[in-house]
């Protein structure tokens, strides 16, 4: 199945699940990747420069909510699943779980 498309995500993050979505774009090539991620804390962030290893995508970005700080992504999708993590500086590791839109 392709890694392509929008999945509705749950972030489990120290201030309470915050719920929102990925959309994944492939690149023709399929080893990078764009796309957004957004919930209520972050607003919409733009993917530009993600990359894909598999059936996992690995992504780096900056946020300005609820601070400003680095994150960074390690999500596997497994058909219509995905689970992972998002690093955000203090945070550290928060789990990430979601299904195909």
């Amino acid at each position: 199945m392709s890694l392509a498309g929008t999945f509705d995500c749950t972030l489990k993050t120290p201030l309470g699940a915050k719920s929102g979505s990925l959309v994944v774009v492939p690149s023709p090539d399929g080893e990078s990747f764009s796309g957004t991620l957004s919930n209520a804390m972050l607003g919409t962030v733009e993917i530009a420069h993600g990359t894909i290893d598999g059936d996992t995508l690995l992504c780096s970005f900056d946020v300005t909510q609820p601070a400003r700080m680095a994150v960074s992504c390690e999500i596997i999708i497994d058909g219509d699943m995905l689970n992972g993590f998002a690093k955000a500086g203090t945070f550290g590791a928060m789990p990430l779980t979601g299904t195909r839109a």
